[in-house]
């Protein structure tokens, strides 16, 4: 294993993990642009400018770009979320060089043919109405707003489907020009592939690029809370719960992940064990850490029927309760060992390690390995996990998101109800 990192003299970043046994190369491009940098007007155009991406260069169109990634064995892909958008491609090792230097070309010469425009418009469109179909997607957008409110960390990634119909061409060229800057952008390459060759390709298409005035900034985001209920035609109610959580770049970050680890995390998890096996109220029940750069919030979902939604509220109390009071030293073991190896076994793939080395760039400003994340992890305590159920679940206002039969709801007050 070899890393390597450079930056170029526009602030890009370029940086490789070289794995000599490897039989695939692969590559990313990570922005520092997702959902929460667009102001209203702009919602969606994160997301719609990554499907455009792949839509014709100067020198090849969007059927000639998919036959070459076939060609060489590729997957590739890209995704936006609310802080990042990145591109991503896997292919045969001896494709390496060819993959990159498409993957650049595609985001550097892209250009956004109002036809393709159209026609991807209705895609999205698709999309965004097959999300709405998907109550355990759907009630997750209401949770978000709940969290953060009419701020652009509260509104749906998809975007607004008005606005998707009316955005044209110039909009996503003032979008790129203005968040897709060098100095936001990182370039990682895992596998087999070559520093030096990484290196010239994206000098090649970023290196006399330079970084421009910044788009005016969004509003700081705040920790809401409240609850918000859509009746709908449902077998069952989708029930989000959360709190105030940690950011991702906070020092008790992993210790918030072994905490709703240890809540919700796995088939021994607390809230499994007691709402699924010893209650029944629920196939599916989870809890997870979401966090962001500046915030985070912590959640547990659950599908449930309407009847035994009161019940389901209960045991969701309850848990919360008893992890206040102490977690033992062997569910604290159990928690540690899920999250190590979920880190040890993403080093078994080069593009989950691709995507990790360009995010950590934007979000640490370095590349954290595994030895350093686990290291981490073996050091959070009992102790840590507590108080950290105490900030996060004895403070603040909870959020409350429901989907479905949900007419009695409203009057239940679950938000106050959880509260209490």
């Amino acid at each position: 294993m070899t890393y390597k990192i450079d930056t170029l003299d526009n602030g890009l970043r370029v940086a490789s993990e070289r794995l000599t046994d490897a039989d695939t190369a692969a590559f990313a491009i990570a922005i520092d642009v997702g959902a929460r940098h667009e102001h209203r007007e702009q919602n969606g155009l994160s997301h719609m400018l990554e499907h455009m991406i792949f839509k014709g260069t100067r020198r090849m169109n969007a059927k000639q770009i998919a036959e070459a990634f076939d060609l060489m064995g590729g997957n590739v892909n890209a995704y936006t979320s609310h802080e990042h958008t990145v591109y991503y491609a896997k292919v045969l090792k001896e494709y390496a060089d060819d993959a990159l230097r498409l993957l650049c070309e595609i985001l550097a010469d892209s250009v956004y043919d109002p036809i393709e425009i159209d026609r991807e418009r209705e895609v999205i469109l698709q999309e965004i109405a097959m999300h709405h179909d998907t109550p355990d997607d759907l009630v997750f957008d209401l949770y978000q707003q709940m969290a953060f409110g009419d701020t652009p960390l509260g509104r749906s990634i998809l975007g607004d489907p008005e606005r998707i119909k009316r955005y044209t061409r110039d909009d996503l060229i003032n979008y790129t020009r203005l968040h897709y800057q060098p100095s936001r952008i990182a370039i990682a390459g895992a596998g087999a592939v070559d520093h030096a060759q990484v290196m010239q390709i994206a000098t090649e298409f970023f290196g006399n690029r330079k970084n421009e005035k910044l788009a005016k900034p969004v509003p700081t985001p705040v920790y809401l809370g409240g609850e918000k209920t859509l009746e709908k035609d449902l077998e069952q109610v989708q029930l989000a719960v959360g709190f105030h959580g940690i950011a991702s770049t906070h020092d008790d970050y992993y210790a918030s992940q072994v905490f709703t680890t240890i809540l919700g995390g796995g088939m021994s998890s607390r809230l499994f064990q007691e709402i699924r096996e010893k209650r029944g109220l629920a196939y599916s029940v989870s809890a997870y850490s979401s966090g962001y750069n500046d915030i985070g919030v912590i959640g547990m979902y659950a599908g449930t029927t309407v009847e035994h939604l009161p019940e389901l509220t209960v045991a969701l109390k309850e848990v919360m309760a008893s992890i206040q009071q102490g977690i033992g030293a062997e569910e604290l073991l159990r928690a540690k060992n899920q999250l190590k190896a979920n880190v040890l076994m993403s080093r078994e793939s080069t593009g989950t390690i691709v995507e990790w080395i360009a995010r950590h760039l934007l979000v640490y400003g370095r590349y954290r390995t595994a030895p350093e994340l686990v290291a981490t992890i073996d050091a959070i305590t009992q102790d840590d996990v507590v108080r950290l159920a105490h900030y996060c679940l004895g403070t603040g206002t909870p959020i409350v998101a429901a989907l479905g039969p949900v007419g009695s709801v409203n009057d239940a007050g679950l938000a106050a109800r959880l509260a209490a």
